[in-house]
């Protein structure tokens, strides 16, 4: 059976376990995933699962969206993401449903999507840097200091920490902890933070 889903970050908040301690959960909304093509290793080179989910309107569709749709005879839906298998040997078809059914409360799982993008950062904010001194006509309280050398090589280093475009990435967080799972209302809670703002499409997989 595959566990993984993809679903929509919705926020934090905070509930309180059967001892009375207050846990900081991450509310997730994952609706069914439709099966929309089965890849596998033979045609594609990969064994995946191409799976839809979300409202869509068919009139901002592009064409080959909708030929796909059409050729699997399923509803239209708004994202198209794909679910990779360890084997091509699944009880899945096209047209199935994958739902939060596959979690249970207590499973490990990690959680991948993109990070809150920070636009244009100093090496303070994007590295922890420390500062340089306030006193005694300082020039360089922010600024990165040293970048390289005068003779050898006469060049930056590639991968030198230096300020840039921060955030905006693919984060996974391992380890964390299913809290619970609301079926009825397409909910999973996940022990701690996720990455991503709210709203963001996040990946949900066993770790």
């Amino acid at each position: 059976m595959v566990k993984a889903i993809y679903g929509k970050k919705v926020g934090s908040t905070q509930i309180y376990d059967e001892s009375g301690n207050v846990l900081c959960v991450t509310a997730i909304e994952a609706k069914p995933c439709k099966i929309v093509q089965i890849k596998n290793t033979a045609s594609d080179g990969y064994d995946a699962l191409k799976v839809g989910f979300g409202a869509a309107k068919e009139k901002k569709l592009s064409k080959p969206k909708k030929g796909e749709f059409i050729k699997a005879k399923v509803e239209p839906t708004k994202y198209l993401k794909e679910i990779r298998l360890e084997s091509s040997d699944n009880e899945y078809k096209v047209g199935d449903n994958i739902d939060l059914g596959i979690f249970s409360i207590g499973d490990t799982v990690k959680i991948t999507g993109i990070s809150k993008g920070k636009g244009f950062s100093g090496v303070i904010k994007r590295y922890n840097f420390h500062r340089g001194p306030m006193t005694h006509g300082s020039r360089s309280i922010r600024r990165i200091g040293s970048a390289g050398m005068c003779s050898t090589p006469k060049k930056i280093i590639k991968g030198k920490k230096m300020p840039g475009r921060m955030g905006g990435e693919r984060v996974t967080t391992p380890g964390t902890k299913v809290i619970d799972v609301l079926l009825e209302q397409n909910l999973i809670l996940i022990k701690g933070s996720v990455p991503g703002a709210r709203g963001s499409i996040v990946y949900i997989r066993k770790a």
